[in-house]
């Protein structure tokens, strides 16, 4: 038997699995695809619907067969939350986790630390690399009730409007392809600390550069430049969707197009992407993003300024699947007027509410900076730190002495003014932003990892 830590993974066998939580606790799980998205109201399960395919709870224990989810379903994110209703789970005892094979075997068990005020707890989940199931621990703490959890992969709630979710994992903006293509495009925005040297230039042997410059020239966006840094990192994804036959932002090994990018030195304050599968040119290629809507809007992004692209043939099919990088890097300026724009979006909702505004406080901003930055470094999601760190210890760490720390995360928003959107239709977020005894405000940002950016607001009073 394996015990289990935040962030620790397990391979799984084959066959049906048993997840328990013994004591005062309601058990759900919610089903996602690639998107980190539910694909409907189907795919939460929860004691008023008690069974999904490949997922059925009974009293304290979930039963999943990975083999029978619904098609596309690549994670079951496990979660509790008290019986009681409103209860903080910090006045129960400390749930934990049993995980059982088919044959009755206990395969781990997950004692995550002792939640606090939350009411609802992000246990594990269970997740597909390549043909493997793996279980990874989590043990996160979520103020906002079942409801807000829901909402936030996606699930129709009917008590409240739907929410623009504040935690989003991979967000994938699929583009309309033409008949024979499909494809995948997206833009996000967001700074990693430091800045990016300068243009490592890039040969141009197939003539990509001239085509799409002449493309953006007519739109009014100045030119683009090859980098051989995205170059690499376009190359290297671009074998790894040919070798899985299928388009997607993070290849069988695990490794997200993100990462790839940030691997070869390139930190950046946007970037967006195609990953396409179809054309068989270079000029085949940029004729269809000139001839769909978002993947037009993303070649001609006059904010962009540096660009990469590779293609493979499936060794199966033939098929050819490409990778186009489109960024521009971090500078200091940027990263400055990055996270100006959320403390005055966030203060603009303050004043909306008759309250004081927030001020920028230098040690919270560090803090805040540190946490985004590490959560693209060791490739985790959460307001607890692999060794166990929370909010308020970051910020003693970095000199504050506030006595009252608060603190927002979230991932894959595309802008300053997205995300506090985000924060804001979240009730547990949006408390924060709006508390009354809070005085100042930091806020950090990274670009990297899973989902191309992770963003921290951290409050003191």
């Amino acid at each position: 038997m394996s015990e289990l830590v935040p962030g620790g993974n397990l391979p799984l066998p084959d066959g049906r699995l048993s997840l328990r939580v013994p004591g005062p606790f309601d058990v759900s799980a919610i089903v996602t695809g690639e998107s980190g998205k539910v694909a409907g109201d189907a795919d939460f399960v929860f004691y008023n619907q008690p069974a999904v395919p490949g997922v059925r709870l009974r009293g304290d224990t979930l039963s999943v067969e990975p083999a029978r989810l619904r098609a596309g379903a690549v994670r079951v994110t496990v979660a509790v939350s008290p019986a009681e209703p409103d209860t903080p789970l910090g006045r129960l005892p400390a749930p934990v986790l049993q995980v059982g094979d088919v044959r009755g075997r206990t395969l781990a068990r997950f004692a995550p630390p002792r939640p606090g005020p939350e009411t609802v707890l992000l246990l594990a989940e269970l997740y597909r690399r390549g043909a493997v199931w793996k279980l990874r621990a989590i043990g996160q703490g979520y103020a906002d009730g079942l409801a807000g959890l829901a909402r936030d992969f996606g699930v129709d709630v009917l008590d409240e409007p739907t929410a623009t979710p504040a935690h989003r994992h991979g967000p994938r903006t699929a583009a309309s392809p033409a008949p024979g293509t499909s494809a995948m495009s997206r833009r996000v925005t967001s700074p990693v600390p430091g800045s990016t040297p300068a243009a490592s230039p890039a040969p141009d042997s197939e003539g990509f550069l001239p085509l799409v410059n002449s493309a953006r020239a007519g739109a009014g966006a100045p030119p683009v430049v090859l980098d051989a840094r995205l170059v690499a990192a376009a190359r290297a994804h671009a074998a790894a969707l040919a070798a899985a036959g299928r388009l997607a932002a993070e290849s069988q090994d695990g490794t997200a197009l993100h990462q790839r990018i940030t691997a070869t030195g390139f930190a950046y304050v946007t970037v967006g992407e195609h990953l396409v599968s179809g054309p068989r040119t270079p000029a085949e290629f940029v004729a269809y993003c000139l001839r769909t809507e978002q993947a037009r809007r993303t070649l001609q992004d006059p904010g962009f300024t540096h660009t990469g692209l590779a293609y493979a043939t499936g060794p199966r099919t033939g098929d050819v699947y490409w990778t186009a990088l489109w960024a521009s890097p971090l500078t200091p300026h940027a990263l400055a007027r990055t996270c100006a724009d959320v403390v005055e979006l966030t203060n603009r909702e303050r004043r909306r509410a008759r309250l004081a505004p927030l001020s920028p406080d230098p040690l919270l901003t560090a803090a805040a900076q540190a946490h985004s930055a590490d959560m693209v470094a060791r490739d985790f999601y959460s307001h607890t730190s692999p060794e166990g760190s929370q909010p308020w210890d970051r910020a003693a760490a970095a000199g504050s002495r506030r006595r009252t720390i608060g603190e927002n995360i979230a991932c894959g928003q595309r802008s300053a003014a997205e995300v506090v959107t985000g924060w804001m239709n979240s009730p547990g977020h949006r408390a924060n932003i709006l508390k009354p005894d809070f005085t100042h405000i930091g806020v950090g940002f990274a670009g990297g990892g899973r989902t191309g950016t992770y963003w921290t607001q951290l409050f003191g009073a």
